[in-house]
């Protein structure tokens, strides 16, 4: 449900499944706390110096929808999808590897191949998006995690740069919570194991969370075998009455072939990529990558992505640590810096990108109580600075097996930083109403350098392209709450946002030479959220919310015309993302069924282009299209959740429980000009798990759990990126029947399967 939060609450409770509405927010530790009860405006809460910390992770008055750890600690936890999966407004899809979930709040990332964008993440209040925007769920065990919170709408006030559809901060286990050590195993199909242990200790002075896992399997698509091995650490120390130390490690390697992505029709024919080893007798609908023989120029040869031997060998490591300090009980001061290393070598085309990306981030706000009569006034302000340096090459990849390096085909060097400030009022002006502004604002720097290698019989070539572009955006923010009467909560907010181009985008010129891109213009939004929370009784709780979002020069990548070297990228106008979203969450019979629970999430996007004119090219002409009124390719415009569970609440079956969830997924657009969908899909699951109860002595510290994915056994698109439309020789748009056999877009998803795990508690 959305959170109304003040900037700077103390910890009050555990997060539902669907979230809360409350005045709440993070306790020392960074995380957002929430309460199961509405609190009235007007009720005192009387904290000590030792106990508190500003909030500055959890925007006050903006839209916000949790899940804890009762939605996802049960099952398997293969991803953060299942995490996120009851979440209304977020949906997902596939990315590159057997963890690189796709994750979208409103739309965000649904046009992207990988990772998260147009998104700021944090985990347990550090961040986890570098300076250029990128972030990546690879590094994600769900084992590890106590809940998750998302921040829908533009939110740069708060996040800054790239919090276009807003934010997710991801919240590990406290370890006064486990106290001990928890030893946990998965298996299931498709080779799946997964190893994992979590020790926990805490009291008063400090809570210390470590937590490891190794999860290997042999995937469902050929050449989908994985190992990823990941690590994370949360510490706090409350070294005096008035001052808090917490440290931060996240440690993630990530070593997984990957196949390649199909067209719609090679997906029809043959999803799982069976028979394709060898492309001289290979079946239908096999997808092949084209290899330079000498690596360099001349011949290719077409190959299997596993003969080829392509994949992902990528490494991750965060360190944050932030000091806490109360001058009094009315005045907080908190200062954090976080060093964040991402490092790639990634062969997955014909191409093998390589290199770091070295992040530094550092931070300072306050946050000030006061009273105004007999009201409360909050006010926070902070400043950052972030700084990304890389330095990556493109090597051909040749066609010896391996995934061997050719020539080099290009190399890049460059950085981004980020300065930002941000200013936020909470004001409780009256008994029942609430109202925040807010002001924030980034200047960043991009600079890069691009070396391009070409080679031919006459000998090989060098070009270097130099680019460097400098933005500034202002994001401010209003919000207002009312509270009627315990029942009800109603809010309305106007938020804003912005993102700026990427080093990436600015060495294709839109008359689609090598040079610098400097047209180029940061994106930028302007939303208002409605919504309403109703609790008519402690069993009923429903929660919607709908958005209007205006977008200007929304990123996006065309055509320059004819004989040009590629694809530039362009500011769309103009753009409007519209839609609803709902959750709820009842006991239906409270008293004969009292185990019996049904949850539902629902998101309605509807995303159009308002002013965006796209050019086509073939080999002898160039036409624009104008997209004015289509729906944004990429986009789900509808997505569902629903469970229904139980868990038995005394008796002899007392801790068995399960679910059942039905996930539908609605067709969506691939390509601009709205001619081919990908086709939608309804997933049944099932589980079953058991947590003896106390009584049984020694066994209560086992967990069980069993469940049935896709039961149905349905083939289905699990993620598809967008295609470019193409233009026929008579000038006119190809339609959906060739544009179905566009390669590089779409993976499967699972096939039935089934998972089992135990866990205990020592």
């Amino acid at each position: 449900m959305f959170h109304i939060s003040r900037a700077a609450r103390w910890s009050l409770g555990a997060t539902a499944l669907l979230g809360t509405v409350a005045h709440a927010a993070p306790p020392q530790d960074g995380t957002p706390a929430t309460t199961s009860q509405r609190l009235p405006a007007t009720e005192n809460i009387i904290v000590t110096g030792a106990n508190r910390a500003p909030a500055t992770i959890r925007p006050a008055g903006q839209t916000t929808y949790s899940a804890d750890r009762s939605s996802f600690g049960n099952q398997v936890g293969q991803t953060v999808a299942d995490m996120v999966v009851t979440i209304p407004g977020v949906s997902f899809t596939q990315g590159n590897g057997p963890r690189d979930t796709v994750v979208s709040v409103r739309g965000s990332g649904d046009r992207q191949s990988y990772g998260l964008k147009n998104l700021q993440i944090l985990e347990d209040g550090f961040p986890m998006t570098q300076s250029d925007g990128t972030a990546r769920a690879d590094l994600i065990d769900p084992h590890a995690y106590e809940g998750v919170d998302v921040f829908e709408g533009p939110a740069s006030t708060v996040y800054g740069n790239y919090a276009i559809n807003g934010a997710i901060n991801f919240r590990t286990r406290k370890g006064a919570d486990i106290h001990g050590l928890e030893l946990g195993s998965d298996f299931g199909s498709f080779g799946m194991f997964n190893n994992y242990v979590t020790l926990g200790l805490g009291n008063r002075t400090y809570d210390l969370m470590v937590f490891g896992s190794d999860v290997r399997g042999q995937g469902f698509i050929a050449n989908s075998s994985y190992n990823t091995s990941t690590e994370n650490m949360r510490l706090r120390v409350n070294v005096t009455p008035s001052d808090r130390l917490i440290l931060k490690v996240v440690n993630n390697i990530t070593d997984a072939f990957l196949p390649v992505r199909l067209s719609l029709s090679q997906f029809r024919a043959n999803p799982f990529q069976q028979g394709c080893q060898d492309a001289s007798h290979a079946a239908p609908g096999c997808a092949f990558v084209n290899l330079l023989v000498n690596g360099r120029y001349g011949a290719k040869e077409a190959m299997s992505p596993q003969a080829a031997g392509l994949g992902r060998f990528d490494r991750r490591t965060v360190v944050g640590l932030r000091w806490e300090h109360d001058f009094n009980t009315h005045l907080t001061w908190r200062n954090q810096f976080t060093y964040d290393q991402r490092h790639v070598d990634q062969p997955t085309s014909p191409t093998a990108f390589v290199g770091p990306y070295n992040s530094y981030n550092v931070s300072s706000d306050m946050t000030h109580q006061a009273r105004i009569g007999g009201t409360s006034l909050e006010t926070f302000g902070g400043v950052n600075f972030d700084y990304l340096d890389f330095g990556y090459q493109t090597y051909n990849v040749m066609p010896s097996g391996g995934a061997t390096r050719g020539a080099k085909s290009s190399e890049s060097y460059g950085h981004q930083w980020n300065l930002g400030a941000r200013f936020q009022e909470d004001w409780h002006f009256a008994p029942r109403w609430h109202a925040v502004v807010g002001l924030g604002g980034t200047y960043s720097d991009l600079g890069a350098a691009e070396t391009l290698y070409g080679y031919s019989e006459a000998g090989a070539t060098r070009r270097d392209i130099t680019a460097n572009r400098f933005f500034f955006n202002l994001a401010p923010e209003g919000a207002l709450i009312y509270t009627p009467t315990q029942a009800w909560t109603l809010h309305t907010r106007v938020g804003t946002a912005y993102g700026t181009p990427s080093s990436s985008n600015l060495f294709i010129t839109p008359q689609g030479t090598y040079g610098n891109n400097t047209q180029l213009k940061s994106q930028t939004s302007v939303g208002v959220d409605v919504g309403a929370d109703w609790r008519p009784t402690a069993d009923i709780h429903i929660q919607a919310t709908g958005f209007y979002e205006f977008y200007n020069d929304e990123l996006v990548s065309q055509s320059a015309g004819v004989n040009t070297v590629g694809s530039y990228t362009f500011n769309a106008p103009a753009s409007q993302h519209r839609g609803i979203v709902l959750g709820a969450d009842w006991k239906p019979l409270p008293k004969t069924l009292p185990g019996g629970r049904m949850t539902l999430g629902y998101t309605y996007d509807n995303q159009v282009y308002t002013n965006y004119a796209e050019v086509l090219s073939n080999s002898t002409m160039s036409r624009s299209f104008s997209r004015k009124g289509n729906r944004i390719p990429g986009v789900i415009p509808n997505f569902l959740n629903a469970r229904f569970l139980y868990t038995q609440p005394d008796g002899p079956l007392e801790g068995l429980g399960g679910y059942a969830e039905v996930t539908w997924r609605d067709a969506y657009w691939l390509d601009n000009a709205n001619r081919l969908k990908a086709p939608g899909y309804a997933l049944l699951n099932l589980e079953i798990h058991y947590d003896p109860p106390k009584r049984f002595g020694w066994t209560h510290r086992l967990h069980w759990y069993f469940e049935v994915q896709n039961v149905a056994n349905e083939t289905y698109v699990a993620g598809a990126t967008n295609i470019s439309d193409t233009l026929l020789a008579n000038g006119r748009q190809a339609g959906g029947s060739t544009l179905m056999n566009s390669t590089g877009s779409i993976y499967a998803g699972s096939p039935r399967a089934y998972f089992g795990g135990v866990r205990i508690r020592l």
